[in-house]
């Protein structure tokens, strides 16, 4: 049975028992990431999620914690994205206190040295042109650009080389300051392991405060108003484009939300979705393309992605659209929606098996919820979901005034590209 309280400290608990696996997960999380950063600050949420595996007190550098934890085979890293920042250890169920007491000693107690600080800039500025030199993940970063254009949201997690040369040491700890406390803490525990031990370590551990603290800010909620298509082109020397359409909907915890994720998986959630059997199967035009969804509490980007030869980019397109005017004019088949739906539940059954997996969905649901949701709680919101709400969804996400189209390529000029979606037609 999963259990949902509150530590003394007003840190939020989420347990997830699971006995018939011999490993088990400790995530805890902070509801900061990039959209809570400034335009010269953007990429400092990431920087602090790589500078608190550089040592603290009891453990003084990287090879200490990654020593410890390799010694009885962890998993362990940490992710940032523009909601969150968190950090976890999957471990042999029998090691667990070690998670508890590596993950404490790197939150209350990192050292964030400036000789540490100074050589991670290299090491995140190279990741950040890892990324761009991979267009088929760096497509999204520009779509993005696009479709939350003048909002946060626009901003790259990781940031602009030029911020993270030159943030101080002094930064980046007023931040940490702000966002890294008590109240702003999320634990979660999945796995095999014992209630009553994790309650005695969540309390020796984690029940405790961080100090004072400067008010937490705040972003504004997006707001739709896009009134005309927007391109964005990057050019870049390759054999194949990279081509992604992307579309403002509703948040994630909108009602109208299961309606555009199955939209989602009818037109590019999997290999017998509509895109990939119109681009891929019948045209050969791509070998990836997927429609997905880039979800926020308050907004979703509608994405829909393919690589394409670069002599094709204008057909690979024009059959993406006519398949979205299908959605716009004509009512899902039952059979055709029932399969979506079964989809969508197996994949959330699979994706739960792990408790890794397990920990990042809870906590991902009452970070953006405020609340808990059960499996079967969410798979009822799916099955409820009708032919007329998808194709009602699809009215009022696919309008030519609100797209965006961006295009990794060796293209100099955008100017075909902003014909191409200006002359949109959906």
């Amino acid at each position: 049975m999963i259990k949902h309280f509150q530590l003394g400290n007003q840190s939020q608990v989420i347990l997830a028992p699971r006995q018939e696996t011999e490993a088990a997960t400790l995530l805890v999380g902070f509801r900061v990431g990039s959209r809570h950063e400034q335009e010269a600050t953007n990429g400092i949420s990431h920087f602090i999620e790589h500078l608190f595996f550089k040592g603290s007190k009891k453990r003084p550098n990287t090879r200490v914690i990654s020593q410890e934890l390799d010694g009885v085979g962890a998993n362990f890293n940490a992710f940032t994205s523009k909601e969150r920042t968190a950090y976890y250890i999957k471990i042999p169920k029998q090691k667990l206190e070690l998670a508890f007491d590596i993950l404490s000693d790197m939150l209350f107690a990192g050292l964030f040295k400036k000789s540490e600080i100074e050589r991670e800039r290299g090491v995140i500025i190279e990741e950040i042109k890892m990324y761009e030199d991979t267009p088929i993940y760096h497509i999204e970063t520009i779509l993005e650009m696009a479709v939350y254009e003048g909002h946060p949201l626009a901003r790259d997690i990781a940031g602009p080389i030029k911020n993270i040369a030159t943030l101080s040491r002094q930064e980046i700890l007023a931040y940490k300051k702000r966002y890294y406390r008590a109240d702003n803490m999320f634990i979660a525990v999945a796995g095999n392991f014992s209630e009553k031990k994790v309650r005695q370590w969540l309390r020796q551990y984690f029940d405790r405060s961080f100090g004072k603290h400067p008010e937490i800010v705040t972003d504004k909620n997006f707001a739709i108003d896009q009134a005309q298509s927007r391109v964005k082109l990057q050019f870049k020397q390759t054999d194949q484009s990279q081509l992604a359409i992307g579309f403002p909907a509703v948040g994630e915890i909108d009602p109208k939300y299961y309606h555009q994720l199955l939209l989602a998986n009818i037109l590019g959630g999997n290999m017998s979705s509509r895109l990939f059997t119109s681009v891929r199967e019948r045209r050969g035009l791509a070998y990836t393309v997927r429609a997905s969804l880039d979800e926020h509490p308050d907004v979703t980007n509608f994405c829909i992605r393919a690589g394409v030869a670069n002599t094709k980019i204008e057909e690979a397109y024009k059959v993406i659209m006519s398949e979205l005017r299908k959605m716009k004019k004509e009512l899902v088949p039952k059979a055709e929606l029932t399969k979506a739906k079964e989809n969508l539940k197996g994949r959330l059954a699979l994706a739960l098996e792990d408790s890794e997996d397990q920990a990042s969905w809870l906590m991902h649901l009452l970070m953006t919820r405020g609340h808990l949701a059960t499996v079967a709680e969410v798979r009822e919101k799916i099955d409820a979901v009708t032919a007329a709400q998808i194709k009602k969804a699809a009215h009022e996400i696919f309008r030519p005034d609100r797209l965006s189209l961006a295009v990794i390529g060796p293209f100099k000029s955008k100017q075909k590209f902003q014909k191409l979606a200006t002359q949109t037609k959906i």
